[in-house]
């Protein structure tokens, strides 16, 4: 009896340990290319606390990825304005050098090596198959890729939050995404766990009736940056606070 009661208990803890959002409200504008910027507030209405979400959702038919090396330091809407992209996000880890930790492929060209380790768990990357999230034991170099990044952790598998992730520290965060009938997403959240965007991606209609499939945590903190150009060709922005050596673009296939 005690055993069974002690499942139990713990049972309930686990339960009412996911947090649970719910979407407040939804904008959207049009960008080119089909893709689209939408601006979602979202609640955590046990606690009441909230969060924006900004996100791009676009179509893996008519758009890829693209790393951009920025060892300049430049922001990113001084690069994006000029790098004809339609929407970007900062890319992965760095050192106090300001070089890359973990994969990273621009052009087609490795400029950073895999790396094994607990946090840089998947990699993002754009190939001829589309645009893809791996673990970083699923990656393959025999693949021919055009753009590549290694980060993590991951947020959502197989449309699930990822259990186990840090539900304690609060912060900007930046992700991408990948979504049933060939749709990714790049976004930012403005003021959440690791655990609380894990479960914002997998259990809100922030996209309607779709699944996200997969997501995966970017740089986030003062790293996080937001870019999207409209369709009239005004750029919309959230800055970083501090430089980044890359970017996660999309451009026009």
């Amino acid at each position: 009896m005690l055993k069974l009661r002690t499942v139990v208990l713990l049972f309930a803890v686990a339960s009412t340990a996911r947090a649970d959002w719910k979407v407040l409200s939804v904008e959207s504008e049009p960008g080119r290319a089909g893709i689209e910027h939408r601006h979602v507030a979202v609640e955590e209405t046990a606690a009441g606390r909230r969060a924006d979400v900004d996100l791009a959702i676009l179509s893996a038919k008519s758009c890829t990825l693209r790393v951009v090396d920025n060892t300049d330091g430049l922001r990113l809407a001084s690069v994006m304005t000029h790098e004809n992209c339609l929407c970007a996000v900062n890319g992965g880890y760095f050192d106090a050098d300001f070089k890359p930790i973990g994969l990273r492929i621009v052009n087609g060209q490795t400029i950073a090596p895999l790396r094994r380790a607990r946090l840089i768990t998947g990699v993002l990357l754009g190939s001829s198959r589309g645009i893809q999230i791996v673990r970083a034991r699923e990656f393959s170099p025999r693949q021919k890729i055009a753009a590549a990044i290694q980060c993590g952790p991951f947020l959502v598998d197989a449309s699930r939050p990822v259990r186990g992730l840090n539900d304690s520290a609060l912060a900007r965060r930046t992700f991408a995404a990948t979504v049933s009938n060939d749709r990714a997403l790049l976004g930012v959240c403005s003021h959440a766990s690791l655990a609380d965007l894990a479960n914002i991606l997998a259990t809100t209609a922030i996209i309607g009736e779709s699944k996200i499939q997969r997501a995966i945590n970017l740089d986030g903190g003062s790293s996080s940056a937001f870019w999207f150009v409209r369709e009239n060709g005004s750029g919309f922005s959230i800055p970083e606070q501090k430089p980044v050596p890359d970017f996660v673009a999309v451009v026009s296939k």
